[in-house]
């Protein structure tokens, strides 16, 4: 038996020996069938596509190597937040305004002492000069040919407008409309074929959804004109901020973000991860002076609106309803026999207004419009806000203790 398996075993090598001498190039040439990696001695890649190296699959077929460790890392960093910043950055334009403000320059006390600083002031008087000064913000460019969107509030009083690109270019700007409700200002640059800013939607935006914030913040102290990324998410929608003696515009149905925004970003781009603008940066919340991730822009549809008007009427056409209003009082109240102080009382009817016409009178007082309820002066505001020239406001009143309803349709303001 042992003999037997030996000549056995001898025979199974001595096979073994024979084929590896009957086929010496399987293992270098390959049938096509078995994958091997195709590299010539000479460490080129001649006789494969490209310069790349190949994997041989199905005859006739090529299948490239995965992506190693490092190429996954490279491919990851170019995110969707990268590709958004630098299809938009380009667009996203620096604005210098010269305001001229007439300032006093009190003559210089020889004491250094407010109280005597006061006594020369207001008895010796106060120079007054003109002054020139610079201030800074950002925009983004909506056409080819140079329509750019701003906010009102940096371009206000300027007398001198120059807009300044990514690349360095530099354009006197004009202003062909703005509208201070809105807080929205359009320029124009005589340029062509310029990069532009594709509009989103804001009506549909999701809370904690990426947002990334493009302007020139603090664009004095750089030199370069490149404008800087920031990015959070949209905290928030539909923000009403109250006013203030400093606030001039309305600002309601606000997009919050806590995408940096910091001086000089205002009127800059706030846009999703598909590179599409959805609101122009406005302000921020602060008790320092920067970002503590409380920022506000304005929805990218108010500014449709404005583009509307513009585009169909070369302007925007300022609406006009014809009163004016005050806040109740428990005094006011009581005389009018109305038991809340809810509301406002019409304090004046213009002659051939809308308010005229459609019958409301002076001492009535309106406690809804549009079946929001008004409580003061402030919601009355932010309930006529955002109606255009054409639209039709629905006032509930109350008159000698009965309610009733008026319509006023609402028109131009006419010129004065």
């Amino acid at each position: 038996m042992k003999l037997l398996l030996a000549v056995l075993v001898s025979g199974l090598v001595g096979l073994a020996i024979a084929l590896l001498i009957y086929f010496p190039s399987l293992d270098s040439q390959g049938s096509g069938e078995i994958g091997q990696v195709g590299v010539t001695p000479s460490g080129t890649d001649e006789g494969l596509p490209g310069s790349e190296q190949g994997v041989s699959g199905r005859p006739g077929e090529t299948v490239w190597p995965t992506a190693g460790p490092e190429d996954e890392i490279g491919a990851s960093r170019r995110s969707a937040i990268v590709r958004a910043a630098e299809h938009v950055g380009p667009a996203v334009v620096s604005i210098t305004v010269i305001q001229t403000r007439v300032v006093s320059a009190s003559p210089r006390s020889p004491f250094r002492d407010p109280f005597f600083e006061q006594f020369f002031r207001d008895h010796f008087g106060a120079r007054r000069r003109v002054q020139r000064v610079p201030s800074l913000g950002s925009g983004v460019l909506l056409t080819r040919d140079g329509l750019v969107v701003t906010n009102e509030h940096v371009v206000r009083d300027g007398t001198e407008i120059k807009v300044t690109l990514t690349d360095g270019r530099q354009f006197d700007a004009e202003l062909i409309a703005s509208q201070q409700d809105y807080d929205l200002a359009l320029l124009r640059i005589n340029g062509s074929n310029l990069p532009y800013a594709e509009l989103g939607r804001s009506d549909d935006l999701i809370i904690g959804e990426w947002a990334i914030a493009i302007g020139n913040p603090f664009g004095y102290l750089l030199e370069d004109t490149h404008p800087t990324v920031t990015v959070g998410v949209i905290s928030a929608l539909n923000r009403n901020i109250k006013t203030s003696e400093e606030v001039i515009g309305v600002y309601t149905g606000m997009i919050q973000t806590d995408a940096a925004i910091n001086p000089g970003n205002s009127g800059g781009a706030l846009i999703n991860s598909l590179g599409q603008l959805i609101g122009i940066n406005t302000f921020i919340i602060t008790k320092s002076g920067g970002s503590m991730g409380i920022g506000f822009a304005i929805p990218i549809s108010r500014v449709q609106v404005i583009l509307d008007e513009v585009k169909q009427y070369g302007r925007i056409r300022e609406i006009w309803i014809g009163l004016l209003v005050q806040e109740m009082t428990p005094l006011i109240a009581h005389s009018l026999g109305i038991e809340s102080t809810d509301g406002v009382i019409v304090s004046q009817v213009d002659d051939g207004s809308p308010a005229a016409k459609a019958g409301l009178k002076r001492g009535d007082v309106i406690v809804e419009v549009n079946e929001g309820h008004i409580r003061d002066f402030e919601s009355a505001r932010r309930a006529i806000f955002g109606a255009r020239v054409g639209d039709v406001l629905e006032f509930m009143i109350v008159r000698e203790g009965d309610q009733r309803t008026v319509r006023v349709d609402v028109e131009e303001a006419p010129d004065e």
